[in-house]
């Protein structure tokens, strides 16, 4: 067993678990998303992106890509977060936190697409 190989799957699965639990709950709700996770989902994303730094190959490319969309996704909906507390005294507006979940639940999608290929390129190498 190679503990590169190890490490780079369960940092990629990490960050779409830690996504998941974000979006998780009702749309409109800022009680339900934790602006913690949020963060945490983007470091983990952060470091998912910087292990697939190295590779050339095709597959790489197509990980780092879909990585990049997710660390993209996940700091907008931070950043409006951010911006969004200050609206209130309660916190995120309903139409802020929809925004971020959605841009959160658009991440989701980018990492599910990262773990496929990685499962896929997985299934197909020869040992």
């Amino acid at each position: 067993m190679n503990l590169e190989r190890v490490v780079f799957g369960f940092v990629i699965i990490l960050a779409l678990t830690f996504n998941f639990a974000f979006v998780m709950g009702d749309i409109d709700n800022a009680q339900h998303h934790n602006v913690w996770i949020l963060t945490i989902a983007i470091l983990i994303s952060l470091i998912a992106t910087g292990l697939k730094l190295g590779d050339r190959s095709q597959i790489g490319a197509l990980l780092l890509a879909s990585s990049l969309v997710a660390d993209v996704l996940l700091i907008t909906a931070r950043t409006i977060w951010v911006i969004a507390e200050n609206e209130t005294d309660i916190g995120p507006s309903v139409e802020s936190m929809v925004n971020i979940v959605s841009l959160g639940g658009g991440a989701l999608i980018a990492s599910v697409v990262s773990v496929t290929i990685l499962v896929g390129d997985t299934l197909i190498s020869r040992r």
